[in-house]
């Protein structure tokens, strides 16, 4: 086996054990990579539509943005960047990434260039790639409970409470 089969097999991600340790449904799985590769692309045009200027720190700002929409593509779409050897193994060390560790990296990387030029470009470039943060975010705060459970739960705290109520009136008797 080559080294470059090994890579491959190395950078191929586990479905079934990404997808049990996260609890994620793949519709939302697949929302937030949509909204990544969009979110890069939007990075990608305003960086381009930034860096036409002469404002060194406008240029610094789309040279970053740029690059978050490089790191996006890599991330969340790995068959982007065909051309690049390690798109693979970048992808699936991404995909191991705990939901809010990718949170706070995609909202981290959106706010740094807003925070060196804040201008329209900058805002509405690093709005999507910092709402795919927040999909993230979402996600890691975990599934919403049924109303069944709810109102089990409910109900046995109802029962303990009538039981603290009863206990404390026998007690005074």
């Amino acid at each position: 086996m080559s080294s470059q089969d090994e890579q491959f097999q190395a950078a191929s991600p586990d479905p079934a054990a990404s997808s049990a340790d996260d609890g994620m449904t793949w519709w939302y799985r697949w929302l937030c990579r949509i909204a990544g590769v969009i979110g890069g692309m939007s990075c990608a045009f305003a960086g381009l539509w930034n860096c036409v200027t002469i404002n060194p720190l406008n240029i610094a700002a789309g040279v970053w943005m740029m690059l978050n929409a490089f790191v996006l593509f890599l991330c969340e779409a790995p068959f982007c960047c065909q051309f690049i050897e390690f798109a693979n193994a970048v992808s699936a060390r991404a995909d191991k990434l705990r939901p809010w560790q990718k949170a706070a990296f995609y909202c981290g990387m959106a706010v740094f260039p807003v925070m060196l030029s804040l201008t329209l470009t900058t805002l509405f470039g690093n709005a999507i790639a910092f709402a795919t943060g927040v999909l993230y975010g979402l996600s890691a705060l975990g599934k919403k409970g049924d109303a069944i459970s709810y109102a089990r739960i409910h109900q046995q705290q109802k029962q303990m409470d009538e039981e603290k109520l009863t206990g404390s009136l026998e007690g005074q008797a």
